[in-house]
Formats: structure tokens, sequence, C-alpha cells
């Protein structure tokens, strides 16, 4: 998490139901955190797919009609990717 070694400087109040506390609280001791570090780190994860979810970039004509045939491209399996998922995985081997 960026930051972490810095000292917490502001509060983020919130309120919930008793029962998503609980969920919570439950979540948090399975990972082995506390409820604020659990929250907060979900809460900045969570922040962070949003925003890359909306992120965008630009092109110059050509290199976007270049994109685009790559998109548009039929598939070509990579050998490396078609050997490693024909491969039986470790734990169902017997």
């Amino acid at each position: 998490m960026m930051g972490q070694a810095l000292a917490r400087d502001v509060h983020i109040n919130l309120r919930a139901r008793a029962a998503q506390r609980e969920l919570i609280d439950r979540a948090a001791q399975a990972s082995g955190r506390n409820r604020s570090d659990f929250m907060l780190d979900a809460a900045v994860e969570k922040a962070e797919a949003v925003l890359l979810d909306r992120t965008f970039f630009t092109f110059k004509p050509d290199a976007y009609e270049q994109f685009i045939a790559l998109l548009e491209a039929p598939y070509t399996p990579h050998p490396g990717v078609v050997d490693l998922l024909n491969r039986v995985p470790p734990w169902e081997k017997s």
C-alpha cells in the first residue's frame, strides 16, 4: 500500500450496520489484520480499481490505426501458453 510507512494523519469516519461491522471484523481477523487496516486497504484497493477503469489513453492517428489492427487481428496462440494450459496442475497430479 502506498505510504504505509508514513504516520496516518487524517481520520475517516463512517457509520455501518452491526451486521456489516461483524462481517468486516470476521474478514479482518481471518486475514490477520485489524479492522482499520483491513478497511483502509480494501477502500484503497477499490478506489484504485475505480480510477484505473476510467483511465484512457490517446494515440496519434497512425498509432491508433496500428492499435485497432492489433485488436482486430485474429488470435494466434503462443506455443508456451498453449503448453502451460495443457499441463496437469501439480495439485491434480497423483
